[in-house]
């Protein structure tokens, strides 16, 4: 038997427009879910980070190391399925590697993954164990992901957080309501409030998404302006003059309806986790919604679009 506090790790490289197929295959064997990191390199003498889409991704997941034969049937099992997709060669794909990893050096290790980043021209997402020397009209966003989703390292989150800036530039920002549904860390809702919103609520059906905001919001002094809660649409809530939706397109096609009765007239959603492909069905099921789309942005094979409500 492994020792406690044991875990073992399995790790693949896979391309951009791989890392959802083999993260479901991965999360098929570790319940837990799966950890995706895309490839960066360090500039700015290691302060900062460029995102290079032409390299692979690492995903990851973790497995409890105390029952090594049904560590060993899941990796192999992962394995066997990571073969067949490679078989049919659409996009580079690494074979399964595997380490036993220990929680006192993962507590640590993990960090490593995680720059200080710069998004858009102001924007700069400071993890909270690093420094980092602002210039002159820098927003920080002080960040601890812990567990939640939402690091800036994801082309969806980024092109949110570019979205946002881009409001604030056009005076949209200062002194509204917004609502961020699916917070996840709280990224987006704290470059709201960062950037002049008069109240943020934020939402998720994820109890560690809720408490990870909370506690990244009172990182950033917004506390008193920023309020997180457990659940889903309706929010319960007045209208918002911005409701910023960094989801998964299944998602924004069935809550369209939702999403607008979320926004006041004339308000602006910000909709993000789009992959290309299906750009065309949300953008339809918006137009049917009473939403019309205004502004798009890509990054890769990911589509962030603004809509405002008819």
């Amino acid at each position: 038997m492994a020792e406690a506090g044991a875990w073992v790790e399995l790790t693949v490289e896979a391309d951009v427009e791989a890392v959802e197929a083999v993260s479901e295959i991965l999360g098929r064997v570790a319940p837990g879910g799966v950890s995706v990191e895309p490839a960066f390199e360090l500039v700015d003498e290691g302060l900062g980070a460029r995102i290079d889409p032409s390299r692979p991704s690492i995903v990851r997941a973790y497995l409890p190391a105390r029952d090594p034969a049904a560590a060993e049937r899941a990796a192999a099992t992962a394995s066997e399925a990571l073969g067949h997709l490679q078989a049919f060669g659409l996009r580079p794909i690494g074979d399964l590697t595997s380490r036993v990893v220990h929680e006192a050096d993962w507590a640590e290790a993990w960090k490593a993954h995680f720059p200080v980043l710069r998004v858009g021209r102001r924007i700069v997402i400071k993890p909270t164990w690093r420094e980092h020397q602002p210039m002159a009209g820098d927003v920080i966003l002080d960040l601890d992901p812990g567990m939640a989703f939402g690091t800036g390292l994801h082309p969806t989150t980024r092109l949110c957080l570019a979205a946002i800036e881009g409001l604030a530039d056009r005076g949209l920002v200062e002194g509204v309501a917004v609502l961020d549904v699916g917070c996840g860390s709280g990224i987006l809702a704290i470059a709201a409030g960062r950037l002049g919103a008069a109240s943020v609520v934020a939402i998720d059906t994820d109890l560690i998404a809720v408490e990870a905001t909370t506690a990244n919001a009172a990182r950033n002094d917004l506390g008193d302006r920023l309020v997180a809660r457990h659940g889903s649409l309706p929010s319960g809530g007045p209208p918002a003059a911005i409701v910023l939706a960094n989801l998964i397109a299944s998602l924004l096609i069935t809550l369209a309806a939702s999403l607008r009765d979320e926004l006041t007239l004339g308000g602006t959603i910000l909709a993000s986790g789009i992959f290309v492909d299906r750009e065309g069905e949300v953008r339809a099921a918006f137009q049917s919604a009473g939403l019309t789309v205004v502004g798009r942005a890509a990054e890769g094979e990911w589509v962030a679009i603004e809509a405002i409500r008819r």
